[in-house]
This record gives C-alpha cells, structure tokens and sequence, in this order.
C-alpha cells in the first residue's frame, strides 16, 4: 500500500474504518458526529462503525438517525449493537470486525471515543504514516478542550491524556484508543482486543503488536482529538484509579514490574518540598494574580492521583476470562488464551 505525501487522487487513499465504541453517550453524540461529518478525508474511503454497548439513555436512536443523515451526506456510518458483554474493547472488537469484512474491507482501523473531538484534518494526518509499510500503529495526540474548572485546568497543566506519556512507557510504547489507528496485517497476526479486559486493552494490543518485531509505532502530531477533563474530584479519582487498575492487569499479563505505588515516605517528601519550596514561590504570582490560584494545589492534586492510582492497584483481582484474546473470524484461533 503506497500513499503518496503531496495531494493524491482519490483511489490512492486506503480504505479507513473508525470504530467508535459507546455506552450512555446521548449527551456527546451530537458533537462527535458534527466533527466525523467534517472531516477532510476522502468520503467514500471512510466507513464509521458505532456500537452502542449497552446504553439506557437514546444512543441506539440516535445512532439510527445519524446514520441516516450521514448517507444523505455521502457518508457511510454503520450502527452496531453489542449487547452480551460490556465492555468497551469487546464493543471495538465487534466494530473492527464489521470494518474488515464485506465487498469492501478496510486496510486500515483508526479509534477514538464518544467523548473526544477529532479536527477536521484528524483522519489524514493519522493514516499519513501508513505510507511506510514498516509502520503497523500510528497514535494521534490527544489535547485538552477549553478548561472551564480549576480541576480541568489542572489535568491541562499536567498533560493528563497526552500520548507523549504513554509513548515513554518504561516498559514498551504503546497509544491509546483516544486517537489510535492500527493497520489489518497485525491485528491478523496477534488478535484483536482481550474482550473481557476492563483497563489497559490499548497497552495490551500495541505491545503484542510491537513485540513481534515486525511493526512501529509511530506519533502523528498533525492528528489530534480533543478530550473533556474530569471536572470534579470523584470523576478524577475514578480515573486514576481506573489507570491502576491498568497497571495490575498489565503486569499479570505482561509479566514486568508495571507498578509503582505511592509511599508514604514519598507522600511525606512531596509535602514537605511543596510546603517549604512550591508555595513560597507560587503563591505571591497567585496572590498578585499573575498565576491561577489553582497552581497553589497542583502537588496535593499529584498526590490524590498518585493515591488513587495506587488504591486501584492493590483492589484489582485479574479476572482469569480477561486472558482470552479475540481473533477475526477467519482465523484459526477465537478467544485464544494466548499471553
């Protein structure tokens, strides 16, 4: 597959599928669909495939609609339902299916989530690495929305969802589903996504991708979603929570020293260096309002993360059906119990 860098026709595209996984996502739907109908790739390259999972609110409704208003476009959106497990990766595994079959398969499958906001020129940039064929995972980065709370704000400063950190990963680089696209060859050879995994199936699927030693990974800068940040403190603490939940899977699987967990000797010297270093200088730009007063809590708030992460941790039994790998139905393994 050959994709040439200055302004190819049409047919020299790859065929894309976005496989968007969704669950309660009424209030997000609008949006989303707003920013995949503007897109600047070429149409009749694309096919969305959404899967509801579960949802109690209108998504499947909403679904039905948008398809039909997106073939009035020249778009093609396909609304699937995965109804026997919740679970986001069994719903993108589904929608990875879908894309990868019929008259007109899909070359290349791209991820994001009901809650981010692709640019126009998301979809381009992403798939723009492909053209050499030693790249099987391409990952977009992932920015903030406008932060409209001091908590939002925080998660800005940090660069929470940025795919820098996650391609720094001491153990193997890897993207999340954020803004990720992955082409079909490995995804034959290493199987879809672990359906019954509950946190860290993006890490999972990249890294048995990279440890093959056949594909790259590569950063598309040019490709970015936009992503909301928790706005409150228990939306926060759940999600770093969920990251430490992350981490005990992965090292069950992987079998590497994946976690790290807060001490209370690094609790202590976090506070005593933000109490006898931080403050002093933050807060007379604070107090003179040439800084948020929020940056006064940017230490406490590591530290509530650090916490949460750790409680995740240590509260996460791996459960034995999560190591089970889901294969495209014309392999020769599904739901192997493969490492």
């Amino acid at each position: 597959m050959e994709l040439l860098r200055e302004e190819p026709s049409f047919d020299q595209y790859p065929r894309v599928g976005v496989v968007i996984p969704i669950l309660n996502g009424a209030a997000d739907l609008p949006e989303l669909l707003s920013c995949l109908s503007q897109q600047t790739y070429p149409r009749e390259r694309i096919q969305y495939v959404l899967i509801d999972n579960r949802s109690g609110d209108r998504t499947p409704d909403l679904l039905q609609t948008a398809a039909m208003q997106f073939q009035s476009l020249g778009l093609t959106l396909r609304p699937l339902t995965v109804s026997d497990i919740q679970s986001a990766y069994a719903a993108r595994n589904a929608g990875i299916v879908a894309a990868l079959s019929g008259d007109t398969p899909c070359e290349i499958i791209a991820f994001t989530d009901v809650d981010c906001r692709p640019n126009p020129d998301w979809l381009r940039n992403l798939v723009q690495p492909f053209a050499e064929p030693q790249v099987g995972l391409v990952a977009g980065e992932v920015l903030p929305l406008k932060p409209a709370t001091w908590l939002e704000r925080y998660a800005a400063r940090r660069e929470f969802l940025s795919q820098r950190h996650t391609l720094a990963h001491r153990f193997l680089p890897y993207g999340q589903t954020a803004n990720l696209a992955v082409r079909r060859s490995p995804l034959e050879a290493v199987g879809l996504f672990r359906p019954y995994l509950t946190s860290g199936g993006d890490a999972d699927l990249c890294w048995r991708i990279l440890q093959t030693g056949q594909w790259e990974l590569r950063l598309a800068e040019g490709a970015i979603a936009r992503h909301r940040h928790r706005a409150t403190l228990p939306a926060l603490w759940k999600q770093w929570q969920r990251y430490g939940r992350s981490d005990a899977h992965l090292h069950e699987l992987h079998g590497s020293a994946l976690m790290r967990s807060l001490t209370w000797q690094d609790a202590a010297t976090r506070l005593a260096r933000w109490l006898l270093k931080e403050l002093p200088i933050v807060a007379p730009h604070a107090i003179r309002r040439q800084e948020p007063w929020d940056r006064l809590l940017d230490t406490l708030l590591d530290l509530f993360c650090a916490a949460a992460r750790s409680w995740g941790q240590r509260r996460s039994p791996f459960p034995e059906a999560a190591r089970a790998i889901a294969w495209l139905p014309d392999g020769t393994r599904v739901n192997s119990p493969h490492q």
